[in-house]
């Protein structure tokens, strides 16, 4: 509990140190959010009436004050440009965004964990060598350059084998679920393979780790051979460290996507932000990136819980230290 407590309070002083490093980088961008929304041509008396109508006339500590105070009630704010709800633009936007990641990252998984493990257990140099060639090809891969690869080879109309689409996402959503599942199949499997290369060199090296363990030592003294005692009790023994870099790196795909779903067409968080960055909408942006920020900082607080939840050795280590 004491643990639990002193995360949650670390987790609440970054929120805090978050929102204001938001609030100040946003205004201390050049050009005038008011100018922009009211028109190139509009006189001097419109823009200072939709400054005063936005609050922007106000002291900047007046602003951010009034800003946390509405994020504390769960109030985003509303876009100056389209009228709708912070929270209704980014939901809609997630919908994409977050399928993509979670089929993103089962792909990382398949591709990660179990070629991580062969690269592992392969008893010629020469296999060794090949997989460790083919991780450090994989994860040099720019996103754009693999994902122009795979539109060329799998998509439709233009790819050698037409089977997904390569642009845009049904005007349906989720309603339309095969063509949603198809239209995101590409981007997937484009961020897939470059994460899935870097999940294949941290399964490598967390087993290398453990091959001369006592533990791996005493599974073979039972009776398993050590390609048995290493997918067992090595991988077991490592899953609180690939946890760790799976939960991290789930929540490094989320900008990692924004190239992604710009060249898919896809509407998504990545391809709104760079939109409402260009559009100058302040409340927008900042609301987003906050949001943003806060999922990363929530990932990284379940991601610490659930290794502690894995290894018990902390808690004894922390027992012992009280």
């Amino acid at each position: 509990m004491r643990f639990l407590l002193r995360r949650l309070a670390l987790f609440a002083v970054a929120l805090v140190v978050i929102s204001v490093l938001v609030f100040v980088a946003l205004r201390i961008l050049p050009g005038d959010v008011a100018s922009v929304m009211a028109g190139h041509d509009s006189p001097p008396e419109r823009v200072a009436a939709l400054r005063m109508q936005l609050g922007l006339d106000r002291p900047l500590t007046q602003q951010y004050v009034d800003w946390a105070v509405a994020l504390l009630h769960g109030n985003f704010g509303v876009s100056m440009l389209t009228g709708r709800t912070i929270s209704e633009q980014v939901g809609a936007r997630a919908l994409v965004t977050f399928p993509l990641i979670v089929m993103g990252l089962a792909v990382a998984l398949l591709i990660g964990i179990p070629l991580g493990c062969a690269s592992c257990l392969a008893k010629s140099e020469r296999v060794r060598g090949l997989f460790h060639l083919v991780a450090i090809i994989g994860g040099s891969i720019p996103a754009l350059w693999g994902g122009l690869l795979l539109i060329l080879l799998l998509g439709k109309g233009i790819g050698l084998v037409g089977l997904f689409p390569s642009q845009g996402f049904p005007q349906d959503g989720w309603a339309a679920f095969p063509q949603a599942v198809a239209s995101l199949a590409l981007p997937a499997l484009a961020v897939g393979i470059i994460v899935g290369a870097g999940l294949m060199r941290y399964t490598r090296a967390a087993l290398e780790e453990l091959m001369t363990s006592s533990a791996i030592d005493m599974a073979m003294s039972c009776g398993m051979t050590r390609t048995r005692a290493m997918l067992t009790v090595g991988l077991r023994l490592a899953m609180p460290q690939l946890v760790s870099v799976i939960g991290l790196t789930f929540a490094e795909m989320i900008t990692g996507v924004m190239v992604i779903e710009n060249l898919f067409d896809l509407p998504g968080l990545g391809e709104g932000l760079i939109t409402d960055v260009g559009n100058r909408d302040l409340i927008a942006v900042q609301g987003e990136l906050f949001m943003l920020a806060a999922f990363f900082l929530t990932i990284g607080l379940a991601v610490d819980l659930l290794h502690r939840a894995l290894d018990p050795r902390l808690n004894d280590g922390e027992g012992r230290g009280l």
